[in-house]
């Protein structure tokens, strides 16, 4: 007992310079803790106000967590004296060989940050993405759900998504029609051009502001063709598309006024 106090006795500066070391050592990893599920809890409440999947905001909160606690483990055990950098090289290594075996994913899982970030769509929009086209019906961690108009169900890689082209058909309000309806160039293109006018202004769903362009583009080789652009409701655009396309056919014929079509001439050589 007396050589025991004797060697507290002897290293009293030393065991309070460790006590204190660990004193604060628990206290640095009290307080990462504490801002660690305080990071967590403010990247799910980011997530929530941008109303972006459950499944990802708490994925991406806990990796959030899982950060801040690391470097509050690797601030505690240097507090303590302990060398960390091993530590650090063996994470940054094990790091290093998780990345390359799961490149792929990685790239797929930052392609879903960018695009919860960035929104350049929205469950519910009509978009033409990586290739494809449908309505967004999941935007989740490493792909994106979408639906085609025939009911089949596209899963699309995100990094596949945010590497090429996105169109978005959805996001105005309005949408312009762009029609290229051909007549003979024996027709009266006056009566063509009322004939179409007609047409649109008994459409109601068109709109008026901005106002609808009718007229000739081009000189075709079986065809002078015009062009008929009236702007609609981003809900009405295929109704209203499809009723157009009926109704315009109609009226010509009703006018007498040829679509022609492409032809081809075959002319046949006797040879004696």
């Amino acid at each position: 007992m007396d050589t025991i106090m004797n060697w507290i006795n002897e290293n009293s500066d030393l065991i309070i310079h460790y006590a204190v070391q660990a004193v604060l050592a628990l206290i640095i990893f009290f307080i990462g803790s504490r801002i660690a599920k305080f990071c967590e809890g403010l990247t799910e409440k980011a997530f929530d106000k941008k109303k972006v999947d459950k499944a990802v905001g708490s994925f991406v909160a806990s990796i959030v967590y899982a950060i801040v606690f690391a470097a509050t483990i690797l601030m505690a055990l240097s507090q303590l004296g302990i060398e960390t950098t091993s530590f650090i090289a063996i994470l940054g290594a094990a790091g290093l060989a998780v990345g390359l075996a799961l490149q792929g994913s990685l790239s797929n899982f930052a392609s879903g940050v960018l695009i919860i970030l960035l929104r350049p769509f929205k469950s519910g929009d009509y978009v033409e993405a990586g290739g494809k086209a449908g309505t967004v019906k999941k935007i989740e961690i490493f792909s994106t759900e979408m639906r085609t108009p025939d009911n089949k169900v596209i899963v699309m890689p995100n990094s596949k998504i945010m590497g090429d082209a996105i169109v978005n058909y959805s996001r105005e309000s309005t949408r312009r029609i762009d029609l290229v309806i051909g007549v003979g160039y024996d027709a009266d293109l006056k009566e063509a051009k009322a004939v179409l006018k007609s047409v649109l202004d008994k459409e109601t769903r068109l709109l008026k502001d901005p106002a609808y362009t009718v007229a000739v583009s081009e000189l075709a080789d079986s065809s002078v063709n015009f062009v008929v652009r009236p702007w609609v409701n981003s809900a009405d655009y295929w109704p209203t598309y499809f009723d157009l396309m009926e109704n315009i056919k109609i009226a010509l014929d009703d006018a007498n006024i040829t679509i022609p079509f492409p032809q081809m001439d075959v002319h046949l050589h006797k040879e004696d």
